[in-house]
């Protein structure tokens, strides 16, 4: 029997690993991302091997999730096979001076360790970008946010967990590799298997699928309905006032039956928004339907603005591109209400922290829902409003004027009667109203083709004097509602915007009298009810 006598300074100069001497890179560099909001941050991953004592350390700006990462991968490469020698493995998280966050560089921590032993060819490692969530058996975990970390980096190449393969091929001009666990990307990386990339997967269902609710449903309220379609129209906030069951809810839920179908832009940033928020099921693909959230008035500043520790988007955010309902208004936090007024102005809100502000997209459609007072029935014909002067002007000043300046429509929803309820006259369903929409949309686009927005709502006053100039009726009339009803600034520049959008509607360039004359309807009750 033959005796082979190695030596203490060969083994220290190879790294062993299943039993088969071989030699490794003492330093690795591998590619990763993460993201902040919902956009994309690009990390390099350093993973070093040295002599001393058997321990890993993780420097760089990680959080808690990440230094637990520490024994998911040890472990993960344990029950995976490949038994690492105890070395002291030093990992840097480049650059330095940028919180990192989650879970998702377990993966190219164990990439990296692995290449550094000689189990994976190190330039194999600098053709993609690696993340993912490591299971203590070497599995792949789905992570959040996926798209908006694939789509920040155009001609790329990832290697991710299979379940978010489909979520993140959505984004343009990248190749993304699902893999199933540590073992098979080994194999890939080695060439022992072949993994198949996934390439811009197209977004098929361009229009809304069909809804169950629809507008032929609602009975009566022909001045509601009326002010609805201006204000989908044109994208401009409204208000409902009316007793309780007088439809304002009814009304509400059935907007999207209105709202254009998404582009595959639009469709993509509300994925990414949602998809950093968790709120996506896997192997959904883009939304396909514009959003729908409607908080209960229980809600924090938090829940609607966004932000906590690790900013996550809140409920104005998840409504980008689509409908904010908050029924019961007044019944709000008055700090949460406080939270509409920069978003309704600039479509748009930034969470600050020590470190980094986070902006979010929230444009969206602002429909509000209350009642005239706190028992409900005040003008009511049916019942006696047991209110009494004071209690009802404390219930209406839980809404403060700014934020109620910043909505373009007010309407009342008054009680149906027993006939309208029960008339058999026909309604327009919602395809036939949705048709307007969409016309009155193509003019604002074809309008507004040179400028940054696409709607009425957002004209600022140099537009509103090129677009929006009523005739010299319509400036009388204006005139004199501004000082009979003592209205703002804003109100001023909501009033022809509305106008703008009647117009439209009507086909006319021209904004007339009678435009005018029904926006400023729209906004009497800031007299009415708060003057």
């Amino acid at each position: 029997m033959k005796c082979v006598i190695i030596s203490l300074a060969y083994l220290k100069s190879k790294r062993v690993c299943f039993g088969v001497i071989t030699k490794g890179d003492p330093m690795i560099r591998i590619k990763s991302a993460f993201a902040i909001g919902i956009h994309a941050f690009p990390v390099d991953i350093e993973v070093d091997i040295s002599d001393g004592l058997p321990q890993l350390i993780l420097v760089g700006l990680a959080d808690t999730s990440i230094k637990e990462a520490r024994e998911r991968v040890r472990t993960a490469l344990k029950n995976s096979g490949f038994h690492i020698p105890p070395d002291k493995i030093t990992i840097s998280l480049a650059p330095a001076d940028i919180k990192k966050e989650g879970a998702s560089f377990d993966f190219p921590i164990a990439l990296g360790i692995l290449a550094c032993h000689g189990i994976i060819p190190p330039e194999k490692l600098a053709k993609h970008i690696f993340i993912g969530e490591l299971a203590l058996d070497g599995a792949l975990r789905p992570l959040k946010g996926v798209i908006a970390i694939t789509s920040g980096f155009r001609e790329s190449s990832f290697v991710l967990p299979a379940e978010n393969g489909g979520e993140a091929a959505l984004a343009k001009d990248v190749s993304v590799y699902p893999v199933k666990n540590l073992r098979e990307t080994v194999e890939f990386l080695t060439g022992e298997r072949s993994v198949e990339p996934l390439r811009n997967i197209p977004y098929k269902n361009m229009n809304p699928s069909s809804h169950l609710l629809d507008f032929s449903e609602v009975r009566g309220q022909q001045a509601a309905k009326r002010a609805l379609e201006i204000a989908v129209s044109g994208d401009h906030k409204i208000l409902f006032i009316g007793p309780p069951g007088s439809g304002k809810t009814m009304l509400a839920k059935r907007i999207p039956t209105l709202l254009p179908p998404m582009t595959t832009e639009e469709a993509l940033e509300i994925t990414k928004i949602h998809s950093v928020a968790g709120s996506i099921p896997q192997g959904s693909g883009l939304i396909a339907e514009r959003p729908f959230r409607s908080p209960h008035y229980t809600a924090s500043a938090i829940a609607l603005a966004g932000g906590g520790t690790s900013p996550r988007p809140g409920e104005m955010s998840l409504s980008h591109g689509g409908v904010l309902f908050l029924d019961e208004l007044p019944e709000f936090r008055r700090d949460a209400l406080e939270t509409l007024r920069g978003p309704l102005e600039d479509g748009y809100i930034t969470i600050s922290r020590a470190k980094n502000q986070i902006t979010f997209p929230a444009h969206f459609l602002l429909v509000a829902a209350m009642n005239p007072c706190p028992c409900g029935y005040l003008g009511d014909t049916r019942k006696t409003c047991r209110c009494s002067l004071g209690a009802i002007h404390k219930y209406q000043s839980k809404i403060s004027g700014p934020v109620l300046d910043r909505i373009d429509i007010h309407i009342e929803v008054p009680a149906l009667s027993f006939q309208t309820l029960t008339s058999q006259e026909p309604s327009e369903s919602s395809s036939v109203i949705r048709e307007r929409v969409c016309a009155c949309r193509t003019i604002q686009r074809s309008r507004y083709r040179m400028r940054s927005y696409k709607t009425n709502s957002q004209m600022n006053p140099r537009d509103i004097k090129e677009f929006a100039t009523p005739d010299m009726q319509g400036r009388k009339l204006i005139e004199m509602a501004m000082k009979e009803l003592h209205l703002s600034a804003r109100a001023y520049y909501k009033i022809l915007k509305i106008a703008r959008t009647i117009g439209d509607l009507a086909g006319c360039e021209q904004i007339q009298s009678e435009h005018i004359a029904e926006a400023i309807q729209y906004r009497s009750l800031d007299r009415q009810w708060y003057g």
